[in-house]
C-alpha cells in the first residue's frame, strides 16, 4: 500500500512511513522536533533522552527505506542532538554524510543562562555516495564570487560559485559529486513574526529560499519530495512552486488544514518568498567603487562604444546572413559568434556576449543584413512545439530563467534542448528553440484572443469529460484540436495540435511523458484556425492552471520585451 503524492497525510510519521512503498522517494527533508520543550499542538517535545533517540532511530530507518537508491536526505536539527542523530544516520542506517551545513540566522534566539541560539545544523545525507542528484550548475543556487562582485575580475568563473567561501565550482576545484564532506555556512534570516512569509500557526518555520536551495540542488522537476514533519508546510509549498511532486506527513489535523490552504494558494512557477541572497552586499575597493550591473547573478560589462563596435564586428564576421534570433537558436552559429567576440577582445564569456547582442539589437544598432527572415509556420513546428513549451517552463521554474536567459547561456540552452528532446525526440536544437521563441511572440495575441472569444470558457463553461488516452488514438481524431492531459486528478498540460491522434500517440511513446504518467485526456476538436486554437489553449491554461504550461500563456502574465 502506498501514500498518494501531492497530498498532506494526517497521522503519526512512523505508521504512515511504514505504508509507503520502498524506494519511491527522491528527496526527504526532515525538520523533526528538537526535544527542547517547544509547545507543539499535539506532539510531546519533552521526551527523555533515550526515548527521543530511540524514536529518531525508527523514523530515520524508515526514511532510508522509502528513498530511492539515488535518493537524498536532508536533516535539520539543533545543537542538543545534532551529533547523536548524525551518528545514528551514518553508522546505524547507513547513510553517507556528504556535508554538514550550518544555517546561520541573521538574528538569534535569546537563551537564559547561555549564548543566544543563532544557527541550526543541516546534514546532507545520501544512500550512495557515487550516485545521487546534485545540480551544482543550477544558477538559482549559485552566488557571485568576490572576484566578480568586488573586483570585476575577468578570470572569475562566469557561473559564480556554490554558496560558501570554499567551493569555487570550476572543473579543477569542484568535488566529483557535489559538496565535499566538510562544513559550510549559509546565511538566511529566520522567518520572524513580522515577515511577509510568516505563517502564524507554527513557530519553527523554515525560509522558502533555504528550502529552495536544497530542493533545487538535490532533486529534479517532477521528482518526489517527502517531508515527514510537515509543520507549517513550507517544504511542500516550495516543492510545488518548483515543479516537484510532494508528499507531507503531519500529526496535527489543525496544521494539516492550514497547510492545505497554503498549498491551494501556491502554483507551480510562483516566486519563492524572501531574499535569494542575503549577503549580496560587498566591500568597496578602488575598482569596486564603480557600479557593477548584475543580471541573473552575473556581472554584465558596460556597453560602451568600443564594446559595441567590437560586438557588431564579431556579429558581421560570424553570421553575415542571419538574424540575432538565429545566432541564439543555432548552436553552431552561436559558437562562431562567441569565437569572434573572443578574437576581438570583447570582455566576458558567451552568456555576456549574447546578452550584449540583445542590448545592441534593442538599440537598433545591428546592421541590416538584407536577407529574408527564417520562417517556420505553426504547422511545421506542430510536432515539437509542445515539447519546447514544456522545456521552457521547466527551465523557468527550476532555474529561474526567462527564455532570453536560457538562449543566452549555452549550457542552459543545451539543457533546454535535452528536456525538449525527452518529450519530442528527433528534432534539432534550432527547431526546439525557434518554437519557444514563436510561442513567446504569439503569447500576447493568444491571450487577447482568449479574452475576446472564449469568455464562456473562462467563466466556467462545462468541460467535456476526460477519457483514457487509448480512446483518442482512433483514426477519427486525426483532426486539429485542443487537449488537456491528466495524471489521475492532476492536470499536467493543455496543448493544441493540428492532429490530435498523432499527438496522443507521441505522448504515449515519449520518455519524458512516461515519467509523468499521463492516464487520460479531454479533447476539444477545432476547425484548425491557429489563432482560435492558441486562444482556446490560453483560456484553458488560465482556468485549469496545469503543471507544465508556460506562464506566458496565462492571461495575467506578460514577459517584458527584450
Amino acid at each position: 500500500m502506498g501514500l498518494e503524492a501531492n497530498t498532506v497525510h494526517c497521522g503519526d510519521c512512523l505508521k504512515l512511513l511504514e505504508q509507503m512503498e520502498r524506494g519511491t522517494v527522491d528527496l526527504v527533508f526532515a525538520d523533526p522536533p528538537f526535544n527542547i520543550g517547544y509547545e507543539y499542538d499535539l506532539y510531546n517535545d519533552r521526551r527523555s533522552r533515550q526515548e527521543y533517540l530511540d524514536w529518531s532511530r525508527k523514523w530515520i530507518a524508515k526514511v532510508f527505506d522509502v528513498l530511492k537508491p539515488t535518493g537524498t536526505f536532508w536533516l535539520a536539527i539543533g545543537d542538543e542532538y545534532a551529533a547523536e542523530l548524525k551518528l545514528i544516520a551514518q553508522d546505524e542506517t547507513p547513510f553517507h554524510c556528504r556535508s554538514w551545513v550550518i544555517w546561520y540566522y541573521t538574528f538569534g534566539v535569546n537563551c537564559v543562562r547561555g549564548f543566544s541560539r543563532s544557527h541550526t545544523h543541516l546534514f546532507h545525507f545520501v544512500k550512495d555516495p557515487l550516485r545521487f542528484t546534485f545540480n551544482g550548475d543550477n544558477p538559482a543556487v549559485r552566488v557571485l564570487s568576490a572576484r566578480q562582485l568586488v573586483y570585476r575580475d575577468g578570470r572569475a568563473n562566469p557561473k559564480g560559485r556554490l554558496p560558501d567561501n570554499t567551493w569555487i565550482f570550476r572543473p579543477q576545484d569542484a568535488p566529483p559529486s557535489g559538496f565535499a564532506p566538510s562544513h559550510d555556512t549559509w546565511y538566511f534570516s529566520r522567518v520572524a513574526g513580522t515577515f511577509h512569509e510568516r505563517e502564524g500557526f507554527h513557530g519553527c518555520q523554515m525560509p522558502e529560499q533555504l528550502l529552495g536551495r536544497i530542493i533545487r540542488i538535490s532533486s529534479n522537476p517532477q521528482d518526489l519530495v517527502l517531508d515527514p514533519f510537515a509543520g507549517s508546510g513550507t517544504t511542500l509549498v516550495v516543492a510545488k512552486k518548483l515543479g516537484r511532486r510532494w508528499l507531507g506527513i503531519e500529526l496535527s489535523p489543525d496544521y494539516v488544514n492550514r497547510i492545505r490552504r497554503r498549498l491551494d494558494a501556491a502554483q507551480t512557477g510562483d516566486p519563492l518568498d524572501g531574499p535569494a541572497d542575503p549577503l549580496r552586499s560587498a566591500p568597496k575597493t578602488s575598482v569596486g567603487r564603480r557600479q557593477v550591473r548584475i543580471y541573473r547573478n552575473r556581472p554584465l560589462p558596460e556597453l560602451d562604444q568600443a564594446t559595441e563596435t567590437a560586438l557588431i564586428g564579431a556579429y558581421r564576421a560570424a553570421c553575415a546572413t542571419c538574424s540575432a534570433d538565429q545566432v541564439l537558436c543555432d548552436p553552431e552559429i552561436n559558437a562562431r559568434f562567441a569565437a569572434a567576440c573572443k578574437a576581438k577582445g570583447v570582455a566576458g564569456e558567451p552568456y555576456t556576449w549574447n546578452r550584449l547582442l540583445l542590448r545592441v539589437r534593442k538599440r537598433g544598432k545591428l546592421p541590416k543584413l538584407g536577407v529574408a527572415r527564417r520562417r517556420l509556420t505553426f504547422s511545421m513546428m506542430d510536432p515539437y512545439s509542445d515539447a519546447a513549451e514544456i522545456a521552457m517552463h521547466m527551465m523557468s521554474v527550476d532555474y529561474g530563467y526567462s527564455l532570453d536567459d536560457l538562449l543566452c547561456s549555452p549550457d542552459a540552452a543545451a539543457e533546454f534542448d535535452r528536456i525538449a528532446s525527452e518529450f519530442a525526440p528527433g528534432y534539432s536544437p534550432l527547431e526546439y528553440r525557434w518554437a519557444a521563441l514563436s510561442i513567446r511572440k504569439r503569447a500576447t495575441d493568444s491571450k487577447r484572443f482568449a479574452r475576446r472569444h472564449f469568455s464562456a470558457w473562462l467563466a466556467g463553461r462545462r468541460l467535456p469529460p476526460s477519457a483514457p488516452l487509448s480512446k483518442w488514438t482512433d483514426g477519427c481524431y486525426e483532426v486539429p484540436g485542443v487537449y488537456v492531459l491528466f495524471s489521475d486528478s492532476i492536470a499536467l498540460y493543455v496543448g493544441e495540435t493540428m492532429n490530435l491522434r498523432r499527438r496522443i500517440d507521441r505522448i504515449a511513446a515519449a520518455d519524458g511523458w512516461r515519467k509523468l504518467n499521463p492516464k487520460s485526456a479531454l479533447v476539444i476538436p477545432t476547425g484548425g484556425d491557429a489563432r482560435r486554437q492558441h486562444g482556446l489553449q490560453s483560456a484553458l491554461i488560465h482556468r485549469i492552471k496545469p503543471l507544465l504550461n508556460s506562464k506566458l500563456l496565462r492571461l495575467e502574465t506578460e514577459e517584458p520585451a527584450r
